[in-house]
């Protein structure tokens, strides 16, 4: 039996370092926000030659269009703008095609600010009804507030690192928060919670056939049998969000890392979080007691 609660200290100061890290840059650098949340027009043009960002500059002015910014790379013309009419975006297009040719459009969705807030206050319900739905589960799973308050705490634990993640992906790499980081958030909170419940129905089961005089000792025996099962079970996860880190298209790159960072802080979080939580509540309980 592997002694893993011994280090709880320095799985202390690993999660605070993360944690702190992230935190550090949602204050200070916050996020990129996708047209989902706060509208816009989001438009991809493959142009027949290249433009100069003065003449493109140009035909912006002339229709009167907000940009908060575009990429020219080479022929390829990215622009994320404020909410366009169609009209704006024909005119625009046609004020293109006069300097580079024909232009084909690859991309083009507009999404106004009304329906951008109906979508955070939709994605927020949906956020808090998933915890609370979560929360409940485990107080009836397990009969027990300390097992869901530590379950939570690790959960908790886990939406930090991958938001504050996220914020460094957004400043560094331009990562936008969208509808799929918040399916990949949500995934991530699921996914903690399924293997914290496999080493805390072991603890469960030591307790109620050996009685509760080593909480410590039956902690460690149940990471130490669910530990390889748990590392399998984790690594076919990540091998296949690698492979598509890797080799999937562009529109899915982030939602995929967002998911890999939370598969591993879900797997890392059930043993070295959740378990010492419940181990510690468990003592002042029978101390108290």
């Amino acid at each position: 039996m592997v002694n893993f609660l011994k280090y709880r200290f320095l799985y202390l100061i690993i999660s605070s370092i993360v944690i702190g890290v992230g935190l550090f840059s949602i204050a200070f650098w916050g996020y990129r926000f996708s047209i989902d949340f706060v509208g816009g027009t989001n438009v991809e043009y493959q142009l027949k030659k290249e433009i100069s960002p003065s003449s493109f500059e140009k035909i912006l002015k002339d229709n009167e269009i907000e940009a908060i910014e575009y990429r020219l790379e080479k022929t390829n013309l990215f622009l994320r703008a404020k909410a366009i009419t169609d009209k704006q975006e024909k005119n625009f297009k046609k004020g293109l095609e006069l300097n580079t040719g024909k232009v084909t459009v690859l991309k083009s969705e507009t999404v106004g600010p009304t329906l951008g807030r109906e979508t955070m206050v939709k994605t927020g319900i949906a956020s808090i009804l998933a915890i609370i739905g979560i929360l409940v589960y485990m107080s009836f799973a397990f009969k027990g507030y300390r097992f869901a308050i530590a379950a939570i705490l690790a959960m908790i634990h886990d939406f930090l690192v991958v938001v504050g993640s996220y914020s460094l992906l957004s400043h560094f790499f331009n990562a936008e928060v969208d509808t799929m980081f918040v399916t990949a958030v949500l995934t991530t909170l699921s996914f903690s919670v399924h293997d914290t419940i496999v080493i805390f129905d072991k603890v469960r089961e030591y307790i109620q056939t050996e009685g509760q005089s080593d909480i410590e000792h039956y902690a460690n025996r149940a990471l130490t049998e669910t530990m390889v099962r748990s590392i399998n079970n984790s690594m076919t996860i990540v091998f296949m969000l690698l492979a598509l880190t890797l080799m999937g298209g562009s529109t899915i790159k982030f939602f995929v890392i967002a998911l890999l960072i939370g598969t591993i802080t879900g797997t890392y979080s059930s043993p070295f979080v959740a378990t010492p939580i419940l181990v510690w509540l468990e003592k002042r309980k029978i101390k108290n007691s």
